[in-house]
């Protein structure tokens, strides 16, 4: 597997609303892929591709969404003394956010820094202290600048993200921003297996590279607006809580069982005959996969069946532990199958 691209996309900053260096690096990555490439207005990237050889009649369109952004921050203000405060873009479990080395996106440059949130360190601390989970408007991100260096490179909307590299640890595969490079990989990936596979589609291929997932779905709602497909695939991560300290009844997935095909959750339910067509297709050619439903959260695959007059709509997705963390964790075993269930699909389609 291509894990190098996996290690780009992972690496390159891009939160809610800034995701245009992600998006430079897909179209730079997809030359030959795909017969037409577009961004739209909100920035989301959207790549068609035509029915391979071409079909006679109408051809059904399928749709691959697939978020660019990743959870990160604004920054809302730089304070007299040269640190920087930030505003979320994106869910945060703030006790995974103490210390944390960060990058600071700015237009004169990406400057490295470190994120606490304000208060006594351990040394002077009481017990009251460390009892207490600050919330993300008390944590600050330090340059080492001087206060008039800070306040001349960093303006008031520039924006952070954590700053750590993708790693390989036995079998898996740990970085920040899994959450969602991973379908970015994916919708890459699988157009290259289905080349492998023959090339040969009926159906017309969208591949929306989407932005604004992680603060609703906003691009996702846009570009299936735009395409309105027959059929729409929501690619994503969930969560694998296949760890200590989590019944077995709240897991969602195990890794190692492969992909997650995904039944419901907040957002959307799947289209049970379409859950049907995957699982058959699954079996038939011996590709791992497990059910799941997430009891609280939301995917691009909602956009898909509710755009204009709406669509059949399923989630592929992968198993991630630690999830929203620096330390988000998949394993290739199950990202592979995600890929291979992919190509397959759209080499079926009728």
């Amino acid at each position: 597997m291509n894990i190098d691209l996996l290690k780009r996309l992972c690496e390159t900053p891009g939160v809610p609303g800034r995701e245009e260096r992600v998006r430079e690096l897909i179209a730079s990555e997809i030359e030959g892929l795909f017969d037409s490439i577009e961004t739209d207005p909100m920035g989301s990237l959207i790549c068609r591709r035509k029915p391979r050889p071409d079909a006679s009649g109408d051809a059904k369109t399928v749709m691959l969404l697939c978020h660019m952004d990743e959870i990160g921050f604004y920054v809302s203000h730089v304070d007299d003394k040269g640190f920087l405060w930030i505003d979320a873009a994106g869910g945060f479990d703030t006790r995974n956010l103490f210390s944390r080395r960060v990058k600071v996106v700015t237009g004169s440059g990406d400057f490295k820094g470190v994120m606490n949130p304000g208060g006594r360190p351990v040394h002077i601390a009481s017990d009251e202290d460390k009892k207490k989970v600050p919330e993300v408007k008390e944590f600050f991100v330090d340059l080492g600048l001087t206060p008039d260096e800070a306040k001349e490179k960093v303006k008031v909307g520039d924006y952070v993200v954590m700053d750590e590299p993708l790693i390989e640890v036995g079998g898996k595969i740990v970085s920040k921003a899994l959450d969602n490079r991973v379908a970015c990989w994916l919708g890459i990936e699988a157009i290259r297996e289905l080349d492998n596979l023959g090339g040969k589609h009926a159906c017309e291929i969208v591949v929306s590279f989407t932005v604004q997932e992680e603060v609703g779905l906003r691009g996702a709602r846009t570009s299936a607006y735009a395409v309105k497909p027959d059929i729409g695939f929501g690619i994503d991560v969930t969560l694998a809580c296949d760890t200590p300290g989590v019944p077995d009844n709240e897991r969602v997935t195990t890794h190692g069982n492969g992909f997650a095909l995904h039944i419901k959750d907040s957002s959307f339910i799947s289209d049970h005959e379409l859950v049907a067509q995957v699982e058959s297709l699954a079996q038939q050619h011996e590709i791992p996969y497990q059910r799941s439903i997430l009891g609280r959260g939301g995917q691009d695959g909602a956009a898909a069946q509710q755009a204009a007059a709406g669509a059949k709509a399923v989630g592929i997705t992968v198993g991630t532990r630690y999830i929203h963390t620096v330390t988000e964790m998949v394993d290739r075993r199950d990202l592979q199958a995600a890929r291979d269930i992919l190509a397959r699909y759209l080499a079926s389609v009728k």
